[in-house]
């Protein structure tokens, strides 16, 4: 396949939030864009957390390029200050922008391979006069190779979320746990969901937004009027701080510091105990079938009926192995983006601006934009992978200028910390004296340990402050 690269399609992996608005940028830069999406709907795994608001509102959360791509079509931007739940996002924007950009959105195919057309990882000679392959699989069971000018791969993490076991493996005995576990967000209004956690002790293990979402839940679910007996045990890699529930109202975002409040309400009124410093190392059954989990350090917690394990996602990287990718070696992320975003570094600061050039590999012409692009590190917003694809599309259209003039400013956290990996007993950043994690504990609501341990932090060293 020898065909002049500008007459090929820019293939696009997954037709989420960024995945699409990488469409929308495309298409306003008159490149051809083809979106490959494995599910049977656009936004598909957006639509499986459909009942969990966003924390951002509705004025971050559209692309500006597809709310061009919208208007003609008679659509308006819902109350850009409102928030959205995934369910609201995916309806009233992302199936509209999909039906936008029609033909170009392709369903029920999924990407199995990217690499150089006649050319594995391993030959240099006329690779970079060779399009690039995509490899696909039909729900019938058909195969079909696309030639692309570039690949966009947008495809997320949602489907391999990270397991409870804190050696990043599966804790022994957690993948025959599997019928007590989920790795997502449960949907408390759904009757049968509900029943199985009310009345019930549930072990929520991690320590960002999603768990708050989880414990907050389940809080309210014990103080409804057919959750009486609702416990949640709340397991932490790191120590209890001032810092654990997020910036609150320090937050730019006033939804996410609302969030790590109503976690911190969950504890404090004794809706959830927090179990802190505990990396789970097996996971046992009961002669009953409930759940015991065991740390490393040798500890055993109390049984409990359930757990929800939400420790992050990690990138699929499986269908790209016969392409050149410069990765870090930690975060799975582009190696220079990842000391951008290092959790084990960042803390309260926002990201640098970045675009095209961090996203690059060594494989000309394969992008890794979106939640993908952050690998193993948490905290992504919406508003990142659109600039992110902004830059990426000036940048395959040839317009330099434009692909390097970006800018992103992310709203503060007021978080020191991260989002919880400082949680090495004694670990700290050098420049602060308040991300000390504290020895390990089990704290209970009422006790003066636990009122010392949420109370708000005093900024030290300008970490912590707003």
């Amino acid at each position: 396949m020898n065909a002049p690269a500008t007459h090929l399609p820019v293939v696009v992996i997954g037709a989420g939030p960024t995945g699409l608005a990488a469409a929308a940028h495309l298409v306003g830069r008159g490149i051809a864009p083809l979106v490959l999406e494995a599910g049977p709907a656009a936004g598909a795994a957006v639509r499986e957390w459909s009942h969990v608001r966003l924390f951002s509102p509705w004025g971050e959360v559209v692309d500006p390029a597809a709310e061009k791509l919208l208007a003609p079509a008679g659509w308006t931007r819902p109350d850009p200050a409102a928030h959205p739940s995934g369910g609201d996002w995916a309806e009233f924007y992302l199936q509209p922008l999909a039906d936008v950009l029609g033909d170009r959105v392709r369903l029920g195919v999924r990407v199995t391979g990217v690499s150089r057309a006649g050319r594995d990882r391993v030959v240099d000679a006329g690779r970079e006069t060779q399009p690039l392959v995509v490899h696909v699989a039909h729900a019938d069971g058909r195969e079909e190779r696309v030639f692309a000018r570039a690949v966009v791969d947008a495809s997320g993490t949602w489907g391999t979320p990270s397991p409870a076991g804190g050696s990043g493996l599966p804790a022994l005995g957690e993948k025959a746990a599997a019928d007590r576990i989920v790795y997502r967000v449960p949907d408390l209004a759904d009757p049968a969901v509900r029943a199985r956690y009310a009345g019930r002790r549930t072990a929520v293990v991690g320590s960002g937004a999603s768990a708050f979402t989880a414990l907050a839940g389940l809080a309210g679910l014990a103080r409804s009027d057919d959750g009486a007996g609702t416990k949640a045990v709340w397991i932490l890699r790191r120590g209890l701080s001032g810092s654990t529930f997020g910036g609150g109202e320090a937050d730019r975002l006033p939804a996410r510091g609302a969030l790590g409040l109503a976690a911190k309400a969950a504890v404090d009124d004794g809706c959830a105990d927090a179990v802190t410093g505990f990396r789970t190392e097996a996971i046992e059954r009961t002669a009953d079938g409930r759940l015991v989990l065991a740390g490393e350090d040798g500890r055993r917690l109390d049984p409990v009926d359930e757990a929800i394990v939400l420790t992050g996602f990690r990138p699929d990287l499986s269908f790209l192995s016969e392409v050149r990718l410069h990765l870090d070696e930690r975060l799975q992320a582009p190696a220079a983006l990842a000391p951008l975003i290092d959790p084990n570094r960042h803390s309260c600061g926002t990201v640098r601006p970045h675009g095209h050039r961090e996203l690059s590999h060594p494989e000309r012409g394969v992008y890794l934009v979106g939640a993908k692009s952050y690998g193993r590190a948490p905290t992504f917003l919406a508003m990142t992978g659109y600039e992110q694809v902004r830059s990426v599309a000036a940048a395959v259209a040839g317009d330099t200028e434009a692909a390097d003039r970006v800018e992103l400013a992310l709203p503060e956290t007021g978080v020191c910390g991260g989002p919880g990996l400082f949680d090495a007993p004694g670990a700290q950043r050098a420049e602060s004296g308040c991300c000390a994690a504290p020895a390990p504990r089990l704290l209970r609501p009422g006790s003066p340990a636990a009122a010392a341990a949420t109370a708000p932090e005093a900024p030290a060293g300008g970490c912590c402050g707003s």
